[in-house]
């Protein structure tokens, strides 16, 4: 860590689409904490000083001109902070400077990644200079995947009271979820395909559940590529486009926590549509949508959905934990602006704040939010950023 850093959190890409809602989030909810230091910074002086106004943040917070492709900003950028949220993806085009130079220095890093092979080989490459360092290298820092991997959590601590042990089967369901996907989820599906593509030893980490457990391989996983009708839901399942980087966390998550949940543990997630033909069509659609959305039409980056959309937007995600007698505790998770923007803007701003804050003593490396801050996370998530977590009946 630097000696004396001027910042607590520089957010990097302010002047992009999710990094301005990030900068917006922290001027308005912590506009009168004098204790948080925080600086914008982006490649052009002129743009990050119309975003600062327009957004409403004081007229003297901190500007910082960096760019992923000059390393010599960023070496500066870093120096100046303990943690940077970055939101200048695809991360595999423009983040792994950023990351080699926050794992060396011992800077903690956030960023909103879903590209598991990258996050693959960034762990990797940088794992140990960030333990030596005492960098806290935090991925998925977003929709992807703190919901999805603190539900597994929420839900596996119930089980615990509820059968004395974790459950070795936990179902992810996505019950409802209104809002658009980011342009930049999408460019970052894309670059990720077609990364794949130029290289095809990278299939076997896209498709390998355990991709971001180096070391560990566990039970065989379901794929969920397919539309189902699940029983003991009343509901037919259809794939879910983010499973591909939620489900890796969520077995990272276990990994780092040192297998709460097992060896064993089988975690899947499908987007629930409903019973009966009607369910079925749906969940049909569900599936074709899903092809449509990392397509030619889907969003640019930079490109995103309006205040009014934001705010009119949600998600309500179920957990089901099951005892190996059948018996089930479910939990709900749900959200109270739209996934990929409003709510991921909130809750990476207070990812870094809790790690600053709430957590100080978790070690360098490379973790998920949940395994690095658990309870915490919950607790100031439901607190600052509209989310709930709660057991059903």
């Amino acid at each position: 860590m630097n000696a004396s850093p001027k910042f607590d959190i520089i957010v990097y890409g302010a002047t992009g689409f999710t990094g301005r809602l990030v900068a917006e989030y922290l001027a308005a909810h912590y506009r009168n904490d004098k204790a948080l230091k925080w600086a914008m910074a982006g490649r052009s002086l002129d743009k990050l000083k119309s975003v600062r106004d327009e957004i409403g943040a004081p007229a003297d917070t901190p500007l910082v001109v960096a760019d992923a492709s000059d390393p010599a900003s960023l070496q500066a950028m870093i120096g100046q902070t303990k943690s940077v949220i970055t939101t200048v993806g695809p991360y595999q085009l423009y983040g792994n400077e950023l990351v080699a130079a926050c794992a060396a220095s011992g800077t903690d890093y956030f960023d909103l990644c879903g590209e598991p092979v990258w996050m693959h080989q960034m762990i990797g490459k940088h794992e140990a200079a960030a333990k030596a360092s005492g960098a806290r290298i935090i991925f998925s820092c977003g929709f992807d995947s703190i919901p999805f991997e603190l539900g597994a959590f929420f839900v596996q601590e119930e089980a615990k009271r509820a059968f004395g042990a974790p459950a070795a089967r936990v179902k992810g369901r996505v019950r409802d979820m209104r809002g658009t996907l980011s342009g930049g989820t999408a460019a970052s599906a894309r670059a990720q395909f077609e990364a794949v593509a130029k290289d095809l030893s990278l299939v076997a980490i896209l498709n390998d559940p355990f991709a971001l457990t180096p070391g560990f391989s566990g039970a065989k996983q379901p794929k969920g590529n397919r539309p189902v009708y699940e029983e003991d839901l009343q509901s037919w399942a259809a794939p879910f486009m983010m499973a591909l980087i939620n489900t890796r966390n969520v077995h990272r998550s276990n990994m780092l926590m040192g297998f709460p949940y097992g060896r064993e543990f089988v975690y899947d997630e499908m987007v629930l549509t409903g019973p009966g033909e009607k369910g079925e069509a749906n969940a049909k659609r569900v599936m074709a949508a899903n092809a449509e959305k990392t397509g030619p039409n889907a969003p640019k980056p930079g490109e995103g959905p309006s205040k009014e959309e934001r705010e009119n937007g949600r998600f309500d995600l179920l957990y089901v934990a099951i005892a190996p007698d059948g018996r089930q505790v479910r939990a709900g998770v749900t959200g109270d602006r739209d996934p990929g923007y409003g709510s991921t803007s909130k809750m990476i701003s207070e990812c870094a704040i809790c790690l600053l804050r709430d957590t100080p003593d978790v070690k360098g490396g490379f973790w998920t939010p949940g395994a690095a801050m658990q309870h915490k996370l919950i607790r100031r998530l439901v607190d600052h950023a509209g989310l709930t977590f709660e057991v059903e009946t």
